[in-house]
């Protein structure tokens, strides 16, 4: 016989789960992103907490205008000043190709192997000015329309930022409460196999985010060292720029390598070839000595999955995919990696 009541009842749930995603879809994005910078950040707020006689709300806080001062205020810099930057550049490019020398210079002609190549190219775009000039009238407006994206994209990263300390206050405060919570049901589901699954997770995403945020930091900061040096105008915003692309593997390149293409537009062709070389040996280094120091303990992402994890966490979540991506990627890939080592140590076990 059919138990009408029971039905209803799980109906009900169902709908009521149904409900609550939808409510909560739009915001996913923000609160799964918040909920691994608290995990991430929990012992610098432990201490607070303890310093403050325990006061869940006090430490809570603090470490919300933390974050505040940390995200919020460079991504509004940045959000605000790179509209005006990027209509600059492209103009500045714009007036570099339309002033080009008839002749390539030495450095280019005796470049080793392809040299004499771009030699003549270099040659071929400075004499036919007329194609030139319908070139770049006929991919003017598609760049300027991909830079009004780009700014799209930065304005809503600094909303969803925005979100996102909003949601970490209230993750802060009651967080001993959510952990014992999540905890309960990760026993609850599993046992001691879920607990040890749950606190893998929390392992990994605390590893990739110190490394994904320390070679950040490592190589705005070197960065903004050369930018200051070199002379280069606007050095604070092209090193957030830099901080902010740090986990694209070709992201850090096009800042120096614009700043580069800046200085030897303007004459200034010695610290040009310094910005360049600064920047190949060591802005783009820094990532190839400091992340696998720094997530030494956790698992490492190949290249591709990093990439993956990069486009498809922007297209999935918007700018602070960016982040998120990777860090969901390395714990998904920990997690199934830990569960086929098990599988296999219990067959062999068996055999």
């Amino acid at each position: 016989m059919i138990n009408t009541n029971k039905i209803a009842r799980i109906a009900l749930i169902t709908l009521l789960i149904i409900g609550c995603v939808l409510v909560l879809y739009p915001f996913m994005a923000a609160v799964l992103f918040s909920a691994v910078i608290c995990v991430f950040t929990w012992p610098l707020y432990h201490r607070i907490w303890l310093k403050l006689g325990r006061r869940d709300v006090l430490a809570a806080v603090i470490m919300t205008l933390l974050l505040l001062f940390s995200l919020i205020l460079p991504m509004a810099y940045l959000a605000a000043s790179f509209a005006g930057s990027a209509t600059l550049l492209f103009d500045e490019v714009q007036m570099a190709l339309r002033s080009l020398q008839p002749d390539a210079p030495a450095w280019i002609r005796n470049f080793p192997i392809i040299g004499g190549q771009l030699a003549d190219t270099w040659k071929l775009v400075a004499i036919n000015q007329g194609e030139l000039a319908r070139l770049l009238g006929q991919y003017a407006e598609p760049i300027r329309n991909f830079l009004l994206g780009a700014v799209q994209v930065v304005a809503g990263g600094f909303l969803q930022l925005l979100l996102v300390v909003f949601v970490a206050f209230f993750l802060y405060r009651d967080g001993r409460w959510l952990a014992q919570s999540v905890v309960a049901m990760a026993h609850r589901v599993g046992g001691s196999f879920g607990e040890e699954m749950l606190r893998l997770s929390c392992n990994t995403a605390k590893g990739v985010m110190l490394g994904i945020f320390g070679t950040a930091i490592a190589q705005a900061t070197v960065a903004l060292m050369g930018f200051l040096i070199a002379g280069v105008p606007m050095p604070l915003l092209l090193a957030l720029a830099t901080f902010f692309l740090s986990v694209v593997p070709v992201g850090p390149p096009l800042i120096w390598g614009g700043a580069a293409f800046w200085l030897f537009n303007h004459g200034q062709h010695g610290w040009a070839v310094f910005i360049a070389v600064y920047g190949l040996l060591v802005i783009s280094s820094v990532d190839n000595i400091i992340k696998p120091l720094l997530i030494s303990h956790s698992s490492r992402l190949p290249l591709l999955l990093v990439v993956l994890g990069v486009l498809g966490g922007l297209l999935a979540f918007g700018f602070i995919g960016i982040f998120l991506g990777p860090t969901l990627l390395a714990v998904g890939v920990t997690l199934i990696t830990h569960w086929v080592v098990l599988q296999n140590k219990k067959a062999d076990e068996v055999v």
